[in-house]
């Protein structure tokens, strides 16, 4: 009887770009603010499932930042990440997973092409931070060449005793400057 009980508290928990974001090849870019730098981010992740008053932790894919600025000198950036609330259905206070319970970490650089100084926000688990605000997730600190870096970022979502099971989706947001 406990085992039925802890299935029934079970939730889904999806990722999803926004719709404008949307692409046919399972990745999407998103336009950054400055000129010819641009980020590339995984367009859904399907977490899995975890229980009520449990953690669930993932990995999002690969995030690239790509700069193709060429010898601009600072030729600096910085790549930032928020999240949206996880809701299910119609959302309410039983059906939301608040911002705040979503931590995330960077983690190294996977690959990396054209040199400069480049500091992931995060490099371990030990250093997550909640995304109920903007936080850096990489930046680029010196050269002036264009380059590329990856990532593969982590989340941990902690899922509240109070909500309901369900699908519940939210949005990670990457972008750049």
């Amino acid at each position: 009887m406990r085992l039925l009980a802890a299935l029934l508290g079970a939730i889904l928990i999806l990722v999803t770009a926004s719709p404008a974001d949307a692409a046919p090849s399972g990745r999407a870019a998103r336009l950054s603010r400055t000129v010819g730098v641009d980020i590339i981010v995984p367009t859904a992740v399907n977490l899995g499932a975890g229980f009520v008053g449990g953690t669930l932790t993932g990995r999002l894919g690969t995030v690239e930042v790509r700069d193709s600025r060429g010898p601009v000198n600072p030729n600096s950036w910085v790549a930032t990440v928020s999240a949206t609330a996880f809701v299910a259905g119609a959302g309410g206070p039983q059906r939301t997973i608040d911002a705040g319970r979503v931590s995330y970490w960077s983690g190294p650089a996977v690959r990396s092409t054209g040199g400069g100084t480049l500091v992931p926000g995060q490099p371990t688990s030990a250093q997550a931070v909640t995304l109920d605000v903007a936080r850096e997730a990489f930046r680029k600190t010196t050269g002036a060449d264009s380059n590329t870096v990856a990532w593969g970022p982590t989340i941990r979502i902690a899922i509240p005793t109070g909500v309901v099971r369900g699908s519940y989706r939210g949005e990670i947001v990457h972008s750049v400057a």
